[in-house]
């Protein structure tokens, strides 16, 4: 019997999806509670399974439900068909009786159109951020012209999932303004973006054994540009609040960065004024570069190896969304970056072979239980104690650090 919670997936074997049901307590299988059929002609059909013999209930066997739907990036199937999977679930949720679907989506579709070519009517101020400066960015005719003839494709997604029947809709740090306002409005704030800051920090300042070479000096975290900056800060931030009252730990410093573009793919990498920290101060320390996601790796190599020319003993690069392209592979296998870490938000990530060469010093935080700790705070008034750590970790026998993790896992 199932409870008044449902977790299903874009997807029947989405990884994320059913770990995030286990961790849920959900004791059916996903593929015993949701078919997923496709025809000879590529359309797809989800549905929601139910008593064949019941002829009472048609059209209302989710009566009262709340349906939590994962769709991650994984798989054969393209963000295109698992966008109109998550459609279409929705929808057959909303027309069978649910009360409430809820989108959990790691990593957003279609945030990098975030606007379109005509100034973004969406300035209100209740539809910001906690994270937004109350101000709109001016732009000039030349930004706008560079999105001359495009759609805005951000605001089109959150109104085709609202039209689906998606009632609310939590991500993980999506770095775009514009993209949190616009699904702030959409879906009246029943929208969460998840800053994984915390999870990193509660990492870097219990398990740095791990991957810390001088202990003695504290880890210095870094933005390797503006848009990384208040990630970074907020790194920072909650590392600060990790290492108080551990006294065998010394305090973090924070480093800002930015860049200089020469060409489409060419950057510079100079100290922002405004850095606390210096690059005279760092030698002999290990520095921690944040970002939200990586697709080239062009500017991380650039920044890694200004660190590492300034005497950087150990360069960590902590990044949310790993996208295991054959560039970055390519910009990341050098010996300027010693370590990796990311999230599974891109699920595909825990596979050795998308690691590439880099799975020697990549380690894969795993956040379902943190995903599932954010669905009971803000959407399931369940008191159950959180889970913590709030996630648990992944990582190659290739790499050297699998011995030292397998006891963290343990412990876990």
């Amino acid at each position: 019997m199932l409870g008044e919670i449902i977790v299903v997936g874009a997807v029947a074997d989405d990884p994320l999806a059913n770990d995030i049901a286990h961790y849920m307590q959900q004791e059916t299988e996903i593929s015993d509670i949701l078919a997923y059929k496709r025809f000879a002609n590529t359309e797809f059909c989800p549905r929601f399974i139910s008593d064949e013999n019941d002829l009472e209930h048609i059209g209302h066997s989710l009566d009262g439900k709340t349906i939590i739907l994962v769709s991650s990036c994984s798989g054969e199937y393209t963000r295109n068909a698992r966008a109109m999977r998550s459609f279409l679930v929705a929808c057959a949720a909303k027309d069978n009786g649910a009360r409430k679907v809820i989108l959990v989506e790691p990593d957003l579709f279609y945030s990098a159109q975030d606007r379109g070519p005509l100034p973004d009517e969406i300035t209100d101020d209740d539809t910001l951020d906690d994270d937004d400066d109350g101000h709109e960015k001016v732009r000039s005719i030349q930004d706008y012209k560079k999105f001359d003839g495009q759609p805005f494709s951000a605001r089109l997604y959150a109104n085709l999932l609202k039209a689906s029947g998606v009632d609310a809709v939590m991500t993980v740090h999506n770095h775009s303004a514009n993209v949190r306002r616009v699904f702030r409005k959409v879906f009246n704030r029943q929208f969460y973006n998840l800053c994984p800051a915390s999870i990193y920090a509660n990492y870097l300042a219990h398990h740095a054994g791990i991957c810390q070479q001088n202990p003695e000096h504290g880890l210095v975290i870094c933005a390797p540009d503006k848009g990384a900056a208040p990630f970074a800060r907020e790194v920072f931030k909650c590392l600060e609040h990790e290492t108080t009252g551990l006294l065998y730990r010394a305090r973090p410093s924070l480093l800002l960065m930015d860049k200089e573009r020469s060409g489409e793919r060419k950057v510079s990498i100079v100290t922002d004024p405004c850095s606390p920290t210096r690059l005279e101060d760092l030698v002999g320390r290990d520095v921690v570069v944040c970002d939200d996601m990586v697709r080239t790796g062009g500017t991380i190599a650039e920044c890694c190896r200004h660190l590492k020319n300034a005497g950087v003993a150990k360069v960590i690069f902590v990044v949310t969304h790993f996208y295991s392209s054959q560039e970055v592979k390519e910009n990341l296998h050098t010996d300027i970056i010693d370590d990796i870490i990311t999230t599974n938000t891109l699920p595909n990530i825990l596979n050795r072979d998308m690691q590439g060469r880099l799975r020697h010093k990549m380690l894969v935080l795993k956040i379902e239980r943190w995903i599932v700790n954010a669905l009971r705070h803000y959407f399931l008034n369940d008191s159950s104690e959180p889970y913590a750590p709030p996630y648990t970790v992944d990582v190659s026998r290739k790499n050297p650090r699998w011995k030292i993790s397998q006891q963290l896992i343990g412990d876990l």
